[in-house]
């Protein structure tokens, strides 16, 4: 079954790819309660505990909590996926004819706090009377994720009026005649996701020269990250039952296991990198690769998500079923998880959209 969005497949996109300080008089006697802290306040909050001598170490709470906020996530986000990817491995940058890949990223930035728990549709019963891509998300939880993206596109939907899911993914692309809105635009999203994954010992950095300027290149340094990603690409594509091992890059506790592999395998088909995955199979094996996908996401491109009759020729029998199961584990998270559908709605028309 062809997804009825229209998205339409391109082969070879891709090659193989204040702080504030706080003084207080110790010698007066006068005692005032502190103000109220502001709910919209992200200034840090000091605590402090005793160190091995004795004396009091000052740390910040909220570094804590990012820290236990990262062990419970995968090692890589979904917008890091997908550009590792893009990236042809020893040169070390993106196809230049790759017009999708750079909008895909910013709706899988929105499907990455939707999994989160940062954000989710709007509880209104009227929404129900719009597309997928024209419902209202909202905040429910400005805890900040450590991923410097994240956290900045979090800030924006916190701080800003409340849009849809289609208003997000365009402004955040710069896809947008309203000047009042271009300071929406997250800027350098590929250099930065790159510089991340550097930071995360995937990649590493160095000059190639283009005959008339330099720029900065991003080979890929472990391999074996690149090939978990391929290898849990070509699980959903090409077999029967899909079975995802854990890894630090799906742990096993990780909610959504399977449904964040078939986003990230559907934003990969939208971003053009797909094929990068899919070098190792033959033609008809490719063909069926794609023919798979494309059903995927005509299935979690709407919300309920539509149950699958057996697969396509039998491939990924089980998806529909795992799916079902994690969704029923999570009923109070049914609002995230329509956001994430409707990324993917917006996925299905990307090409008529740029």
């Amino acid at each position: 079954m062809a997804s009825q969005g229209g998205l339409t497949r391109r082969r070879g996109a891709g090659g193989a790819a204040s702080s504030a300080a706080a003084g207080e008089d110790e010698s007066s006697s006068r005692v005032s309660s502190p103000a109220p802290k502001s709910y919209n306040d992200r200034s840090p909050e000091t605590a402090y505990e005793s160190g091995e001598n004795g004396h009091k170490i000052a740390y910040d709470p909220r570094d804590i909590s990012e820290s236990e906020e990262r062990s419970k996530q995968p090692k890589l986000t979904l917008m890091e996926d997908i550009l590792l990817l893009g990236l042809k491995d020893k040169q070390g940058y993106l196809s230049f004819w790759n017009d999708n890949i750079s909008y895909a990223l910013r709706g899988c930035i929105v499907i990455e706090l939707a999994f989160r728990g940062r954000i989710s549709m709007q509880k209104d019963s009227a929404r129900r009377r719009f597309p997928l891509a024209d419902r209202i998300i909202e905040v429910i939880d400005d805890t900040l994720t450590g991923e410097v993206l994240l956290d900045e596109a979090l800030k924006m939907m916190k701080t800003s009026e409340k849009m849809s899911v289609s208003s997000w993914i365009d402004l955040m692309s710069g896809e947008t005649w309203n000047l009042m809105k271009i300071g929406y635009q997250l800027k350098q999203v590929r250099e930065r996701l790159a510089k991340g994954l550097v930071d995360k010992g995937i990649l590493r950095t160095e000059k190639r020269n283009f005959l008339l300027f330099d720029m900065a290149t991003h080979p890929v340094v472990d391999a074996a990250a690149k090939d978990e990603i391929r290898k849990r690409v070509r699980n959903v594509c090409t077999n029967r039952t899909v079975v995802l091992p854990p890894s630090q890059f799906l742990p096993a506790e990780l909610d959504f296991r399977m449904l964040r592999t078939v986003s990230m395998v559907c934003a990969s088909y939208a971003a053009n990198v797909l094929e990068n995955a899919l070098v190792t199979l033959g033609h008809e094996a490719r063909e069926r690769a794609f023919a798979q996908v494309d059903e995927l996401l005509a299935e979690y491109s709407q919300w309920p998500f539509a149950k699958r009759a057996g697969g396509n020729q039998g491939i990924g029998a089980n998806i529909g079923q795992v799916i079902a199961e994690e969704v029923e584990k999570n009923k109070d998270k049914e609002l995230q998880l329509e956001v994430v559908a409707a990324c993917l709605s917006v996925f299905t028309r990307l090409d008529s959209l740029l």
